[in-house]
């Protein structure tokens, strides 16, 4: 029996060895592809990428103000001026106004038609630093 044994391990051994050796070894190349769209990856792959540094950033400016809410007055307001300049600039590029004018508590605002052109100027009245703005060949005069 022990013969038998023996020629059946043999056998067994060889049939392994056999395919072993029969089986071909195959690899593909190997291709570097980029994630980050910055070194040629997919460019949808950006807005996750920027999500996920943003995500996982914890450093802070310490120049940077917080968010500060506003409240409803000072929205009000705030919208209320926008609206009465806006308007002062229409009047006075009609030509129904030569000149207008505009004060709040930090700033004050000179609208004036001169010869055609829009002359807007804006004085801040903490800093004292004058804006003018131009705009010219919109209006007829």
């Amino acid at each position: 029996m022990t013969a038998i044994k023996r020629n059946v391990r043999r056998n067994l051994l060889t049939l392994v060895a056999g395919s072993l050796i029969a089986t071909t070894a195959s690899a593909g190349e190997l291709i570097y592809q980029p994630l980050n769209p910055s070194f040629g990856g997919d460019p949808f792959m950006g807005t996750y990428l920027l999500g996920k540094a943003q995500a996982q950033d914890t450093n802070r400016d310490p120049d940077s103000r917080g968010i500060e809410s506003i409240s409803s007055t000072e929205r009000l307001i705030q919208s209320l001026e926008s609206r009465l300049i806006s308007q002062l600039i229409s009047d006075v590029g009609a030509g129904n106004v030569g000149e207008g004018s505009f004060d709040s508590g930090d700033f004050s605002v000179v609208v004036r038609d001169e010869g055609g052109q829009l002359v807007v100027r804006v004085i801040d009245k903490v800093t004292g630093d004058v804006t003018n703005i131009s705009v010219g060949g919109l209006f007829n005069p």
